[in-house]
């Protein structure tokens, strides 16, 4: 018990401007310490082994360290816990010229940190739980990643954040040219990276206000890329294209060749990794346009899902198990779908659950790619019309996918009336049998998911 002791504790924290205090401090010979330089326990790097055990975890819980923080911030005293900040107070100090706005920028500094010390050790006891409630109390630690050119508007500020030990790409998202990022972009790249992670494929999307408007699988990088484009080349202009494989240059090309259509360009691009012929060629596409890494992706960053609300902030498990949930479909009417069809189906399925709710999205017949998106409608049926609209000639034999379940056959029955083949949908609707009904009637394959995939 070095640090927690009488001597050490009373030194930082009696009142230099009480003269009772001085007065005690004297008689019971309590030095004066006017500065804490101190390092934590490396708590976030010891749990970062997933494997490592509970008794090295939990001596990795600085105490003493902590307590001398937080008694010097209280006491106004110069507490420093960043090495960044060194040169800032070793200037300060040969000066003499400390000033009480240094002193508040160190106070709230070191309460921020302990917090974020604090919250890592509450998150790894928690993970250590057999139940799954959610606590009372809770702080998410984050760590500032970069300032962001601006937030949602050019008028609003904004920064982001990523947990610690979160194995996100966006720890290694790397300007490799071009614009800085705004709170619109980061969420755009985050809406991407949602859907192109659940395929080991080949995986294209672009992504317009963090929804897509286009995504498919290729048999190569650029296939993908190219059919994305082309599920709503219209939507895609300005959008931000986010793929799961590394981008060379032919792909970069089909970057080249939207441009060259007249179509219009493409603000980001956020890859895994890209060569340097591909970088040259889209430097000279767009010089504006922003070039981005971020390394692998892994199949999910986190198993939580926070959503800001006024105030506050709601906290959720992620939406997992996509897989795994194909098997509780049920075939709900007289026709069965294909093998293809519910090959389409389950790619379409992945797809919707990554697109803002409400949707209705229309997969080709046979490729893995979207031809039309309904999305972020109050209406199912008005979400069914625009994905028919935007699909035009390819709803023959296409594929109809609902997020969610029909309350009317309305749906069903414009589908039919446009061509569709077959139709998923989550099932679960008082009207259940009337949409049965309407596929019986014009031999349209449906299934019930079981499962809702709203996004919100």
């Amino acid at each position: 018990m070095k640090t927690i002791s009488f001597q050490i504790e009373s030194a930082l924290l009696y009142d230099r401007a009480n003269l009772k205090h001085l007065e005690e401090a004297k008689k019971l010979k309590i030095p004066q310490i006017d500065i804490v330089v101190c390092n934590l326990y490396p708590f976030e790097k010891t749990i970062a082994d997933k494997k490592v055990d509970y008794k090295i975890a939990i001596e990795n819980i600085d105490v003493g360290g902590p307590t001398m923080i937080r008694s010097a911030a209280k006491n106004g005293l110069i507490v420093v816990i960043d090495p960044n900040d060194y040169q800032t107070v070793a200037d300060a100090l040969q000066k003499k010229d400390v000033q009480p706005e240094l002193i508040r920028y160190l106070q709230a500094k070191a309460f921020e940190h302990l917090t974020f010390y604090d919250s890592q050790i509450a998150w790894y006891l928690r993970s250590q739980l057999d139940e799954s409630a959610f606590p009372n109390e809770i702080t998410i630690p984050g760590r500032k990643l970069v300032d962001l050119r601006y937030g949602e508007n050019p008028h609003q500020k904004g920064a982001v954040y990523t947990r610690p030990n979160t194995p996100t790409p966006f720890k290694n998202l790397t300007k490799l040219w071009g614009r800085d990022l705004s709170l619109v972009n980061v969420t755009d790249i985050n809406a991407g990276l949602d859907s192109v992670r659940l395929f080991t494929e080949p995986a294209a999307v672009i992504i317009k206000h963090n929804s897509p408007c286009g995504i498919a699988l290729g048999k190569d990088i650029a296939q993908a890329l190219t059919q994305a484009i082309e599920g709503d080349p219209e939507s895609a202009f300005g959008g931000i294209v986010v793929l799961n494989k590394p981008m060379d240059l032919a792909t970069a090309k089909v970057i080249g060749g939207f441009k060259d259509a007249k179509r219009g360009n493409m603000d980001i691009v956020a890859v895994p990794h890209i060569t340097e012929d591909a970088l040259d060629f889209l430097q000279k596409v767009r010089k504006s346009m922003g070039i981005y890494s971020f390394g692998d992706i892994p199949a999910l960053a986190d198993e939580w899902n926070v959503k800001s609300i006024d105030g506050g902030f709601v906290l959720q498990t992620a939406d997992i198990d996509i897989d795994e949930s194909f098997k509780q479909w049920q075939v709900v009417t007289e026709k069965k779908p294909t093998k293809q069809q519910l090959e389409q189906m389950q790619i379409g399925w992945k797809f919707i659950t990554k697109i803002k709710s409400n949707t209705v999205l229309i997969m080709d017949k046979s490729i893995p790619m979207t031809r039309g998106i309904g999305s972020g409608q109050t209406s199912r049926v008005r979400s069914t019309k625009i994905a028919l609209e935007q699909a035009d000639k390819y709803t023959k034999d296409g594929i109809l996918v609902g997020d969610s379940f029909f309350p009317f056959a309305d749906s069903v029955e414009l589908a039919a009336k446009h061509g569709i083949a077959a139709v998923v949908q989550q099932g679960g609707s008082i009207n259940d049998q009337k949409s049965i009904d309407a596929a019986n009637k014009v031999g349209i394959p449906m299934v019930f998911t079981g499962r809702r995939a709203f996004w919100h």
